[in-house]
């Protein structure tokens, strides 16, 4: 079962792994003024094997248009991509690539729905949702440093509780904790313009939506 924005299914939608993915890709949207191109839809579980099961309930829509996918890269980015792709292929899509491209793969055929797919961070380097947002954190920040420095401190005295898998997390809740409003949610702070969302990777991904979802600049 999937959980929407709207109750009623809608021809333009965006599916990701849970509300925290909703929450980031929405503000980001927000802000580039383009969130009524679609509805998201996720796994009320979550994560990617729930996601991978809701593809043939998606695809199998009548009036389904375009459908856009975000995933974690996580640890091996071919390994998600081909996770991806497999189901993509069981439904006729033949046309795609090797490895996922830069920019995001988009693919239109004739009387199927319009298919786009993003791997988070940035289609190319393992990583998560977090990854993403640690580019959304200002050049100019001079906080980062002192929580990688203190991240590093914990870890080399074998203190920290989280796992080294989930480092990127403990850096991303950590930076956000020690804000002007501390411990704020990603989502909110893009809104609150604590996070940028005019830098190169948050463009290229909203370039990749406008395009997946026909938007005209």
């Amino acid at each position: 079962m999937l959980k929407s924005r709207q109750s009623k299914s809608t021809p333009n939608q965006l599916l990701v792994e849970g509300n925290s993915d909703k929450q980031v890709i929405d503000a980001l949207c927000k802000q580039h003024k383009i969130s009524d191109l679609f509805s998201f839809v996720f796994p009320i579980q979550g994560g990617i094997e729930n996601l991978l099961k809701t593809l043939p309930v998606k695809l199998a829509e009548e009036n389904l248009e375009t459908l856009g996918i975000v995933v974690d890269a996580d640890f091996d980015v071919a390994a998600r991509w081909q996770a991806v792709t497999d189901r993509l292929n069981k439904f006729g899509y033949q046309n795609i690539p090797k490895i996922p491209p830069e920019d995001g793969w988009i693919d239109a055929q004739p009387e199927k729905p319009k298919i786009g797919v993003w791997l988070m961070p940035d289609n190319k380097l393992p990583g998560m949702l977090e990854d993403f947002v640690g580019y959304l954190i200002p050049t100019e920040d001079k906080l980062r440093e002192k929580v990688e420095s203190l991240l590093k401190e914990i870890e080399t005295e074998k203190i920290n509780l989280y796992s080294l898998t989930h480092r990127q997390k403990a850096l991303i809740h950590s930076w956000l904790a020690l804000q002007e409003k501390p411990g704020m949610p990603k989502g909110q702070a893009i809104t609150a313009k604590v996070l940028s969302y005019k830098n190169a990777i948050a463009f290229k991904f909203i370039a990749w939506i406008n395009n997946l979802f026909d938007r005209i600049n």
